[in-house]
């Protein structure tokens, strides 16, 4: 697999993880770390982007979303949101209430640049560590 084939497939399986559809992108940033040549860091930088994006997507949802009375089950991602503002979304890696998070960080009208560094930033994390794992794995099995 050619390096750019590599890195646009991680960055369209993170985008996609991002939303409601399965990307699986953590499996395919593995993969990529342990059978091609591509650089760690290239491909940390692939996955937040798409991940993020994809992230920000669920904002533009939660943005078009009509102001309703919040439903039933959504307290505690609500109360987070409420309570500790945009830097709640550093968690919006986490698998149903990530998406959840995004959305409603979007239907709360919070702002763009503090949501989308606090969602970045936890993305990159994520990845970061994903990948120092790996490598530390790869490393030991050498």
């Amino acid at each position: 697999m050619s390096s750019t084939l590599a890195i646009l497939s991680l960055f369209g399986s993170s985008f996609l993880s991002a939303t409601l559809l399965p990307g699986n992108s953590e499996v395919v940033l593995v993969a990529l770390l342990t059978n091609s040549s591509v650089s760690p860091s290239l491909l940390v930088l692939a996955a937040t982007l798409g991940n993020t994006l994809g992230g920000l997507t669920n904002v533009i949802i939660g943005r078009l979303l009509p102001e309703l009375k919040p439903q039933r089950g959504l307290e505690t991602a609500l109360g987070w949101l409420k309570r500790f503002g945009p830097a709640a979304l550093l968690l919006s890696w986490l698998p149903v209430v990530g998406d959840l998070l995004c959305v409603l960080a979007g239907w709360l009208r919070m702002p763009w640049g503090s949501v989308t560094l606090f969602l970045c930033l936890g993305k990159a994390l994520r990845y970061i560590l994903l990948t120092m794992i790996t490598l530390q794995g790869i490393a030991w099995w050498h």
